[in-house]
C-alpha cells in the first residue's frame, strides 16, 4: 500500500535503529535493489556520518515518546546532493504496548503534496532565506525580495507549506544550526549568531521545541554516539 503513495520514503526500524522494513522508494533512495540488502542496516550505511547520527539520535527520542510531525530535515540524494525533506516519525509498539522501534515517512520538499503545486512560486523566498540565514530576515524583507505583498507571501506559505514564513525561517535556521553543532566545535553562542539568533536563550528554547533537547544536550549526545563502539 505504501508503494502506491508517490514520492514518499517509508521505513520501520527496530530499537537499535536497524531497518526491518521499507518501501521501494526507500530502496531506490539508498541505491538498493532488494529489501534483503538493507535489512539490519542502520543510517550509517546510507547517509553521511553526521546526518546518520542525527537520525539515530532522533530515533531514540521518538522511542522515548517524542513524535516528529512534518519537520524539515536535510538528507542526501543518490547524486550526493544535500536536499530538504519533510519528515514524520512515531514510536512503534508491540501487542503489549511496549515501544520496540520506530517508523516514519519522508518526502523531498519539492515533491511534498502540500508544496508541489506552489514550489516554483516559493523558490525565490526559500532561496533568499537559505542565503541570508545569519541576517535579519523580516517577513517584510522577504516579501520585498519575492516581489510580493506580505499578505500574499503569507498566504502562499500557509497554502503550500502549511506554516507561516516565520516558522519556515526558524526551522531552516534550526536545522542548519543542528548540522553545525555536529560538524564543528564552534560555541553554541557562535552557532546561534551564525543562524540569525541574537538571543541565545530564545535559540535554545526554539531548538528544544523542534528537536526535543537543548543544543548542549544534542552535542553531548552526538559526541557520545560518535565515540561509542560500533557507532559507525
Amino acid at each position: 500500500m505504501i508503494d502506491l503513495v508517490p514520492d514518499t520514503l517509508f521505513w520501520i526500524k527496530d530499537s537499535d535503529s536497524r531497518i526491518i522494513h521499507c518501501n521501494k522508494l526507500f530502496l531506490d533512495h539508498v541505491g538498493a535493489k532488494t529489501l534483503s540488502q538493507v535489512l539490519g542496516a542502520n543510517d550509517f550505511v546510507f547517509s553521511p556520518a553526521h546526518i546518520a547520527r542525527q537520525f539515530i539520535i532522533d530515533d531514540k527520542q521518538v522511542m522515548s515518546g517524542y513524535e516528529v510531525r512534518d519537520r524539515l530535515e536535510m538528507n542526501t540524494l543518490n547524486s550526493g546532493k544535500i536536499a530538504w525533506f519533510t519528515t514524520s516519525k512515531c514510536p512503534l509498539y508491540n501487542h503489549k504496548n511496549e515501544v520496540v522501534g520506530s517508523y516514519g515517512i519522508s518526502r523531498p520538499l519539492d515533491k511534498n503534496s502540500q508544496v508541489s503545486s506552489g514550489f516554483n512560486a516559493l523558490k525565490v523566498p526559500t532561496e533568499y532565506i537559505r542565503k541570508h540565514l545569519a541576517n535579519d530576515i523580516s517577513v517584510d524583507k522577504l516579501a520585498a525580495a519575492s516581489n510580493l505583498s506580505v499578505s500574499a507571501l503569507e498566504r502562499r506559505f500557509e497554502k503550500h507549506m502549511a506554516k507561516s514564513p516565520k516558522q519556515f525561517i526558524n526551522e531552516i535556521r534550526l536545522e542548519n544550526a543542528r548540522r553545525i553543532l555536529a560538524e564543528t566545535n564552534l560555541s553554541i553562542a557562535t552557532i546561534a549568531n551564525k543562524n540569525g539568533f541574537s538571543d541565545h536563550s530564545y535559540f535554545s528554547l526554539k531548538f528544544k521545541r523542534l528537536f526535543g533537547e537543548t543544543p548542549s544536550a544534542f552535542r553531548k549526545n552526538y559526541l557520545a554516539a560518535k565515540h561509542r563502539p560500533n557507532s559507525k
